[in-house]
């Protein structure tokens, strides 16, 4: 028998130290005798799914061992493997705890359609969690999830969300372009100091029928006279605002004109440049 057939058997049946060097040999036919060894621990299961390099013949039979899989650890373990087969991964997705799923939907180096399917997931159990772990989301789930959150509207959760690391522009304005919003949201906004300063924020804002008018005519100066003048156009906004963007326009055009000596077409106010 060769020297690797003499492993492959010594790998079935080894203990203790004999089993923990095999543990890092570099040898496929090897390593998958070892998964066969009923010796074979948890711990020692897991201090094999460290090794980032082994081959993804042995995850893929370690992912068909579902006596092996019972425990949550190599099944974690086997999820993040960087060579674990996709579909493999996906199906594993569906058992990750809450925040595990958070960290594969913010890893670095993670795929973009595992991000995509821990962030569905993450979606699709939002309804059923408690306030307390929504709370946890807020402050570190990745971007759709918090802009799902902010979107639902609970108290507690907005005034978190908002200061959320992966919140996005994008997540805002998305929730933004909902016509009904829970009355905290809208207030949240105009008063985070990050996002009340974002200027398609505050186009948004202007556009959306919750949001105060206080709040918007403070806004207006600081509109492009171009964003002023589609926003004034009939429908967009409420008739009983749209008198005031049409003044704003008026005096932009007026104040043009003057600082031009009188001629040449109204430009947006320097004030108005987009942040």
């Amino acid at each position: 028998m060769s020297e690797e057939g003499s492993l492959r058997e010594r790998a079935l049946i080894a203990t203790g130290d004999e089993l923990a060097v095999l543990l890092h040999h570099p040898s496929t036919d090897v390593l998958l005798a070892l998964l066969g060894n009923p010796a074979l621990d948890e711990t020692q299961l897991c201090l094999l799914l460290e090794r980032k390099n082994l081959p993804s013949e042995i995850l893929e039979d370690l992912a068909r061992r579902k006596p092996l899989l019972k425990s949550y650890r190599v099944k974690r373990l086997l999820a993040f493997h960087p060579r674990t087969p996709r579909l493999i991964s996906l199906r594993l997705l569906r058992d990750l705890y809450l925040m595990d799923l958070v960290q594969i939907a913010i890893l670095p180096g993670v795929s973009a359609e595992l991000k995509r399917n821990a962030e569905e997931q993450l979606l699709a159990r939002l309804p059923q969690l408690p306030l307390g772990q929504k709370i946890t989301l807020a402050r570190r789930g990745p971007a759709r999830v918090a802009g799902a959150l902010l979107a639902e509207g609970h108290t507690q959760v907005v005034s978190v969300v908002l200061d959320n690391p992966y919140m996005t522009e994008a997540q805002i304005l998305r929730a933004l372009s909902r016509e009904k919003l829970p009355t905290c949201v809208i207030p949240a906004i105009v008063h985070h100091r990050k996002w009340s300063s974002t200027y398609n924020v505050r186009l948004a804002l202007v556009r959306h029928a919750s949001a105060p008018l206080a709040t918007i005519l403070s806004y207006l100066p600081e509109l492009a006279v171009s964003d002023l003048r589609e926003l004034a156009a009939p429908g967009i906004v409420p008739e009983s605002l749209r008198k005031y963007l049409q003044a704003e326009v008026q005096r932009r055009m007026r104040a043009s004109k003057k600082a031009a000596g009188g001629s040449g077409p109204a430009k947006d106010h320097p004030a108005s440049n987009r942040e």
